[in-house]
């Protein structure tokens, strides 16, 4: 392959990637981390509104109640959005359901920005609603889009940065909520709308680029619009190895409709397939990462930082995510995907175990509150190294066309209903543990490790026939099975499969 060829098979590919991420899961990081510098001022416009309404003056536990409310709704609009994220994927294409998704988003923007102006927090609620369905969609459908459009040897890292956008987005968000820019009490509807800007940017852009080669050839049936678009994305001749890698999952599939989700419960063939993807998923929101910020103010007070300089060393935090999930990149096509999972989970263990001894010791140790600070940096550090990134390219990897919607159905579904879950349960392990809460979020990081090193095969560089004939293993333990490697890669000329029409 000549200079050329590789430098149009980069720049394609990470220009398609870029285009689409900006508008994907950029937001779901954007969208948590926007919340956080406008609580005191949206909680005053909510008591205003009842005062100027119905001229009641809420206390402290109503208004807290509806700002819980704001918060959590966010998440129930993620797990909507990660119900339909497979049936729009099928639907309209990977591509297609991107664009199609800034509807959300856009609607979203123009009720926040509305708000203040119609006296309405009711119009909070219904756009955090319509941003969660749009991250819900984002976060499903971007891996997706990715792993089917990405060459092998590539397929995790430009899968992975799914989470390194997400994690930019964090940042990104962090500084947007600075008081010297949005983060002031007469910009907060401005910050709550700024989530449009980079739908807009993904709405110019991303039309230019390919859709899923896998998707137009396996589920449209069009071998030449699958040709075109590997022939943009790599920049050179299509690799006939490659395009016999497709075409054997075609014939694979060949009459197969695609699957729901309560299907794969009943199937066999993917019950551990299933089950890891259930696991991991869960354990992204169950390991505690995110319960970590709600510390972080608390930790960095104690350790002598001042009020007014907290927001800027929180910042830290994020882009300490941020810096993580970059050199998970780069490493993940070297050391595998289950070395970094469960390295991840295994060093949160650790330092959740830390953690809780320094929490037990401030009062007793002068420098125990640096230690502290310290570990929030360190489990920030493991999530991004491993969990943030990796957990979403198993299901592209392990799942074939058919069943793979229906996966990213049921693991997005997962985590949006854990994240529901750690954000109600999460003040009361607080009240009721104190300094042990992260005792819980330390045993899950153990099991999920336990869990990675006995049934997880490693998936780097294998096609799916490979990474099912492992699993299969699992699935038909002492049971003689056909050997799945007997079927030949056929393409038969004008007949069209829709393998996973809904």
């Amino acid at each position: 392959m000549t200079t050329k060829e590789k430098k149009g098979h980069t720049s394609t590919l990470v220009l398609m990637v870029t285009s689409t991420a900006i508008g994907g899961t950029l937001q779901y990081g954007y969208n948590l981390a926007i919340m956080n510098a406008p609580t005191v001022f949206i909680q005053n416009f909510v008591n205003e509104t009842f005062l100027e309404r119905w001229g009641i003056q809420l206390g402290v536990y109503e208004v807290t109640l509806i700002w819980t409310f704001i918060i959590s709704i966010f998440s129930l609009g993620g797990f909507i959005g990660a119900l339909i994220a497979g049936p729009m994927s099928v639907r309209f294409g990977r591509k297609k359901t991107m664009l199609l998704n800034n509807v959300f988003l856009f609607s979203s923007s123009l009720f926040a920005l509305l708000s203040r102006t119609a006296k309405s927090f009711e119009m909070i609620i219904i756009s955090r609603f319509l941003v969660g369905i749009n991250a819900g969609i984002s976060m499903n459908v971007q891996p997706m889009y990715f792993g089917e459009s990405a060459p092998k040897h590539l397929r995790g890292a430009v899968s992975l940065s799914s989470a390194v956008f997400t994690s930019f987005g964090l940042v990104l968000g962090q500084v947007v909520s600075l008081k010297e820019l949005l983060g002031s009490e007469p910009c907060w509807q401005y910050l709550l709308a700024s989530n449009a800007i980079p739908g807009f940017i993904q709405l110019l852009t991303l039309p230019w680029f390919p859709e899923s080669p896998r998707y137009l050839l396996i589920d449209c049936g069009d071998k030449e619009a699958c040709v075109q678009a590997l022939q943009r994305l790599r920049g050179c001749e299509v690799q006939r190895e490659e395009l016999d890698e497709i075409l054997q999952e075609q014939n694979e599939t060949k009459g197969e409709r695609a699957k729901q989700p309560w299907e794969l419960f009943t199937d066999r063939s993917v019950r551990w397939q299933l089950i890891t993807v259930a696991v991991l998923s869960s354990a992204m929101q169950l390991c505690g990462n995110d319960s970590i910020y709600f510390y972080a103010s608390y930790v960095f007070q104690e350790a002598g930082i001042s009020a007014g300089q907290i927001q800027y060393v929180t910042i830290g935090t994020g882009m300490c995510e941020f810096t993580a999930c970059i050199l998970c990149n780069l490493l993940i096509e070297r050391l595998g995907r289950r070395l970094m999972l469960m390295g991840g989970y295994v060093l949160m263990s650790g330092w959740a175990i830390v953690f809780t001894v320094a929490l037990s010791l401030e009062n007793m140790v002068t420098w125990m509150p640096y230690l502290s600070m310290t570990c929030i940096f360190t489990y920030i550090l493991s999530f991004g190294m491993g969990p943030a990134g990796v957990t979403g390219i198993l299901p592209t990897e392990i799942f074939n066309q058919t069943s793979r919607p229906a996966a990213y159905m049921t693991a997005g579904s997962l985590m949006w209903l854990n994240l529901f879950i750690i954000g109600m349960i999460f003040p009361f392990l607080v009240s009721g543990l104190g300094q042990y809460c992260f005792v819980p979020f330390g045993t899950v990081c153990l099991l999920t490790a336990l869990y990675i090193q006995m049934i997880l095969p490693e998936t780097k560089g294998k096609t799916l026939s490979m990474i099912t004939k492992e699993f299969s293993r699992l699935n038909y333990r002492g049971q003689v099975k056909m050997d799945i490697e007997g079927k030949q890669a056929q393409y038969q000329l004008g007949e069209i499969f829709h393998s996973t029409a809904l």
